[in-house]
């Protein structure tokens, strides 16, 4: 028989996830600064927060839900939904804090690699879409197998305090400072 004949229906396998359908519609999520997490991680404790190191305009936090373990996320302390809306200060604190934390990620567990992004808005994938923040979500050759795509585990070696406590010992006390770039000569 031709597994092509009826198309891709008759290719393809489902895999179905009704659980992640909470998610889509919104459960849970924060409706404005007053309950937003982001907002509210900074008053905490760093241990309580899971904060590995406060800048001037951003924090750094450990995902409470990570993707992998070290999933860290660089977040302005300013409640704004979208990249465009920082200020230049801002981009670049959130550009140095992330280039901090992808060395320390590096030397405390030797990724290999790094999925560094955000998703901007609910559509594009953001489960907290009014208040940006940058992933860094480290990667090891391998680290994709079965427990997570089949079986929805994540495997952590580590809980996340021990993590958040390991980061945040190896994050310098005084990280390098974003050099501002110049708009170049002028014609």
């Amino acid at each position: 028989m031709n597994p092509d004949a009826g198309g891709p229906t008759t290719v393809f396998e489902q895999l179905w996830t009704p659980y992640r359908m909470a998610y889509i519609q919104g459960e849970g999520k924060p409706t404005g600064d007053h309950d937003c997490p982001f907002c509210l991680i900074p008053a905490m404790t760093d241990v309580d927060g899971l904060i590995v190191a406060r800048g001037t305009t951003v924090f750094v936090v450990l995902n409470k839900f990570p993707y992998n373990a070290g999933h860290l996320m660089v977040v302005p302390y300013r409640h704004v939904a979208d990249y465009t809306d920082l200020t230049g200060a801002e981009v670049a604190e959130l550009g140095a804090c992330t280039q901090t934390a992808m060395g320390v990620v590096r030397e405390v567990s030797g990724a290999h690699g790094f999925n560094i992004g955000m998703n901007q808005g609910s559509v594009a994938g953001a489960g907290i879409a009014d208040h940006l923040h940058q992933h860094a979500v480290p990667r090891w050759g391998g680290d994709t197998n079965f427990m997570p795509v089949l079986g929805l585990t994540r495997v952590l070696p580590q809980v996340l305090t021990d993590t958040r406590q390991l980061l945040a010992d190896a994050w310098p006390d005084d990280p390098p400072a974003p050099v501002p770039t110049s708009p170049g000569p002028a014609t």
